[in-house]
């Protein structure tokens, strides 16, 4: 059973949250906490706390104040930001902090469960229309190190671009899911990265799919 916890100021959207989780996790138990303060006292007294949606609207925080909060004392804790605002800058300087992942309020239920799901099992959740390249930015060209990687490789970082699982990815590409986890290693060494956030905001910069299209036509 997972337990989780929302971090939010407003009594129905928590409500709300807690429906979505009770529908479609119902192994799971919910707690809840309507400032930072009680959210770090939970926190605190709760070990066996998987994962904390934490919205950047707390009355006693302000902006990623509350991350930083929670990320000092409780560095072990998984955070998901929970919150309506939806600025890229927001997003990646929330990921920079430790953030294992970032859900817009606007996120439809499914998509929010399965985003949910993801974090549950320890991968990291982005929202791919909002990591897009901006529009009208152009088509650069790959840069060097992308051109390191094998197709396969460019493959597994293209759907881990889309916020897809480990799990997901060896479905798509008919590998095991050990296979996945061998060229998400390889990735890292070839990005320079430390992390697989990292290889995805990097490949938010780049054009893989014009680059797969490049070498053996357009991605699947």
């Amino acid at each position: 059973m997972h337990t989780l916890m929302v971090a939010d100021d407003h009594p129905l959207f928590r409500e709300a949250i807690a429906a979505v989780i009770e529908a479609g996790l119902p192994d799971s138990r919910l707690l809840e906490a309507e400032s930072l303060d009680a959210t770090l006292r939970q926190a605190e007294t709760c070990t066996e706390l998987d994962l904390v949606l934490l919205d950047l609207g707390l009355p006693d925080a302000s902006g990623l104040e509350g991350l930083r909060a929670l990320r000092a004392a409780h560095p072990w804790l998984p955070v998901a930001i929970l919150s309506a605002d939806q600025e890229r800058r927001t997003i990646l300087d929330a990921l920079d902090l430790g953030a294992v992942g970032y859900i817009p309020k606007s996120t439809p239920r499914r998509d929010l469960l399965t985003a949910l799901a993801q974090l549950l099992e320890g991968q990291v959740y982005l929202p791919p229309d909002i990591m897009r390249r901006p529009a009208g930015a152009g088509t650069p060209s790959p840069r060097p190190r992308f051109t390191e990687l094998t197709d396969k490789q460019l493959e597994v970082l293209l759907r881990l671009s889309r916020g897809a699982s480990n799990k997901v990815i060896a479905r798509e590409l008919d590998i095991a899911e050990t296979t996945v986890k061998t060229h998400v290693s390889a990735i890292l060494r070839k990005l320079g990265v430390p992390g697989r956030v990292q290889a995805i905001l990097a490949a938010g910069e780049a054009d893989l799919e014009a680059l797969l299209a490049e070498r053996h036509g357009p991605s699947r």
